[in-house]
């Protein structure tokens, strides 16, 4: 996937750019995230980073499963889950604030990436889900992070129950700090930027790391794991395939 960065005096606002794939994660992504965020660090402009996806209908739709089948063993599925998790930590460990301006759709990695931002601003079309399970994996850093934000129940009812969660439900769990109507979802998450860059950007930076202190960094290669051992299961290779087959899978549970 394409990522379109654009600096706009303080705020840069990086776009998921496939909206022909509903703005799908693929392998790239991960590393290319990082980049792009590492340059806003350092570009002496940047102090506030909105995250949002091309088009009308996602944000993102999560990560490109038919891609999962191209990791070879072990050793690639770890690493891909490794990379991931890397990206994570970086939006939450920026020193600089990051919105995410959720335009619709945003399933799995998606919802994950949201987690990972400071604030979540949502469009009233917007759907947010952790439907991992429906090709036998979950959400290694949504499982981590969604019990602190919506609840252990509410994350357990998205992951084993495929909940899909629309946007006024998602701003009462804590998903969302705000949501607006679609059309005013970018000038809404612009002026917040701004607001945040207008602050005091060491305050803001300290201010963050202080917030996120809490933060266990060792779950991720617990999480890393149990996703490298899931990634290897009869049940997520079934998953998959009929994930691209467009057909309901039969889990046996091995």
């Amino acid at each position: 996937m394409k990522l379109r960065v654009q600096t706009d005096g303080a705020v840069t606002t990086i776009t998921m750019d496939a909206p022909e794939k509903l703005n799908a994660m693929g392998r790239d992504f991960w590393p290319d995230l990082r980049d792009a965020l590492s340059t806003c660090e350092t570009d002496g402009a940047t102090r506030v980073v909105v995250i949002t996806g091309a088009g009308e209908k996602a944000f993102s739709a999560g990560g490109d499963i038919a891609s999962f089948a191209e990791l070879d063993g072990p050793a690639a599925k770890r690493e891909f889950q490794r990379d991931c998790m890397r990206t994570f930590a970086a939006v939450e460990e920026s020193p600089l604030p990051v919105v995410a301006a959720v335009n619709g759709y945003a399933m799995g990695g998606g919802c994950e990436l949201a987690l990972a931002c400071d604030v979540v601003l949502a469009a009233d079309t917007a759907v947010f889900a952790m439907p991992e399970t429906a090709v036998g994996l979950v959400p290694g850093f949504g499982v981590l992070r969604a019990p602190s934000v919506i609840g252990r129940s509410w994350t357990k009812l998205m992951m084993f129950g495929g909940e899909r969660v629309d946007a006024d439900t998602a701003v009462r769990i804590g998903l969302v700090q705000k949501v607006v109507p679609a059309a005013s979802l970018m000038t809404t998450a612009r002026g917040l930027a701004e607001r945040m860059a207008a602050a005091a950007p060491l305050a803001v930076a300290t201010g963050k790391a202080l917030v996120n202190r809490g933060v266990d960094r060792g779950e991720f290669e617990h999480s890393t794991a149990a996703l490298t051992a899931l990634h290897g299961t009869a049940d997520a290779a079934e998953g998959i395939a009929a994930f691209v087959e467009k057909r309901t899978p039969t889990f046996e549970g091995r």
